[in-house]
């Protein structure tokens, strides 16, 4: 018997954690972090206590409480006894958090099969993130952790990594993956033969991107499989067709930019490679620099492993990289700071927030939301600050989004929404469907399950935790 069982992304847009099982061997699709469930409990200064192990996180329903999945360390914290491991592997669609970070808490013997992109973009996490419990994809260290830990190794995953093209076998299943356009590079939908017949899973996709070839390579592939079910994603299943595009944010943002007298701010996710080839191309037409932090160059510099990408590198003319500040408030020294490019990236173009600000209608400046405070050191006067993020959709995001407004208010900037989005449209996804014609459709990573009613011959609004057998 062929099962499919959701565990997150079921009336919310994130999250995603789906359990399949073949006659005894079980995958997961994504083992994401639900934001929208955590932040009705928790927030920036009230978070789940480590000192619980997994404790907390199952309680509050973050987590499934199911057996054979959790590291021993945490289980042991809990009070209960190690698990050997009853998953054959996580199967990871792309490297956002609401995907991939909530494999932190997986015991270290299930493997994590990822594209190869992916791979990059979450070492690219891993040097530039805080180690914190929710973000040990990678690796962990065993809880509790005592001082004398600190220094001890953390304990690696196992990861094997596929492009379009390749076959994993993994027991009963043989999983197909297929590139997809989305606001990430390396993303994936999967096409799984089973002994039931071919299950669909879609992760994250759009139709309107710069690489719409890349999704429609995946229509085309799961519609000859003729699925006998399709879990998809359904992010913006409410929304109609619109006329959103990269080029229409390099239009729009193109002229404002121009007429700037200082300098120009961007906020993107730093993750998306379009966006920042959008912007970098800007930067180009209008004779600007584009200036990026030590983060978003390690970020570069991760993308360039893979040259199918054809992103800038950190290294390119017309690119600099703001100097860090050390927690002290002062700038890090020359030898510090020539020491910390060349280990990371070898970019040797640094500029400070001062030479900035001499001549700031000369600068483009990739701003992202915890950077703010920069704005203090760069003291612009009447400058642009070009919002190309989504704009929010739930209450966390509302109470960032008013204080990113008073940071804008204060420094008397000029705000333009530029956005193009990384899921696809209502009326792209029904096309997408009915064009895949599955026998069976599962939406979730949406609130509107209801309206896809009518998209395939039987359609399951999905109950959190309940087996389906396919």
């Amino acid at each position: 018997m062929v099962s499919i069982t959701v565990y997150g992304g079921v009336d919310e847009i994130c999250g995603n954690k789906i359990l399949l099982d073949d006659c005894g061997t079980k995958i997961f699709l994504d083992f994401g972090l639900g934001f929208s469930r955590r932040g009705m409990y928790f927030e920036e200064f009230l978070n789940p206590r480590t000192a619980n192990g997994i404790g907390d996180f199952l309680a509050m329903g973050l987590l499934p409480d199911i057996h054979g999945v959790y590291r021993s360390d945490l289980l042991k914290h809990l009070g209960r006894k190690p698990e050997e491991p009853e998953i054959q592997g996580v199967v990871l669609s792309h490297a956002h958090a609401d995907h991939a970070n909530y494999i932190s808490f997986l015991h270290e013997k299930i493997p994590v099969i990822c594209g190869e992109t992916c791979k990059y973009l979450l070492d690219a996490v891993d040097e530039q993130t805080q180690r914190s419990i929710e973000n040990e994809v990678l690796n962990f260290k065993r809880r509790p952790l005592f001082r004398s830990d600190y220094r001890s190794p953390p304990i690696k995953r196992q990861f094997k990594t596929f492009r379009t093209g390749d076959r994993i076998n993994i027991d009963n299943f043989e999983i197909e993956p297929v590139h997809v356009d989305h606001s990430v590079p390396g993303a994936y939908g999967f096409v799984i033969h089973t002994s039931a017949g071919a299950i669909v899973y879609t992760g994250d996709l759009r139709m309107h991107g710069l690489h719409a070839d890349m999704t429609h390579d995946f229509i085309v592939q799961a519609q000859k499989e003729k699925p006998i079910a399709m879990i998809t994603e359904g992010t913006r299943i409410n929304i109609g067709k619109t006329n959103e595009s990269e080029e229409q944010v390099y239009q729009k943002a193109l002229p404002y930019l121009n007429e700037s007298h200082d300098v120009g701010i961007v906020d993107f996710n730093f993750k998306d490679v379009d966006r920042f080839s959008t912007f970098f191309h800007i930067a180009q037409t209008l004779d600007k620099t584009l200036v990026i932090s030590c983060k978003h160059a390690c970020y570069l510099e991760r993308y360039h492993h893979d040259a199918k990408l054809k992103v800038p590198n950190s290294t390119d003319q017309g690119i600099a990289v703001i100097k860090p500040k050390v927690k002290t408030g002062t700038y890090c020294s020359e030898d510090y700071t020539e020491r910390y490019m060349q280990k990371r990236v070898g970019y040797p173009n640094i500029i400070t927030a001062e030479e900035i600000a001499k001549k700031p209608e000369k600068y483009i400046m990739i701003l992202n939301f915890w950077y703010l405070p920069t704005l203090i050191d760069l003291q612009p006067k009447k400058g642009i600050y070009i919002h190309s993020l989504s704009e929010p959709f739930n209450e966390e995001m509302e109470v960032s989004y008013d204080r990113m407004m008073n940071w804008i208010h204060h420094f008397h900037l000029h705000f333009v929404q530029a956005h193009c989005s990384g899921h696809i449209n209502g009326v792209d996804l029904k096309e997408l469907i009915t064009t895949i014609k599955p026998e069976t459709l599962y939406p979730i990573h949406t609130e509107h399950p209801a309206l896809f009613q009518g998209f395939a011959p039987k359609v399951i609004e999905v109950e959190e935790g309940k087996k389906y057998k396919v």
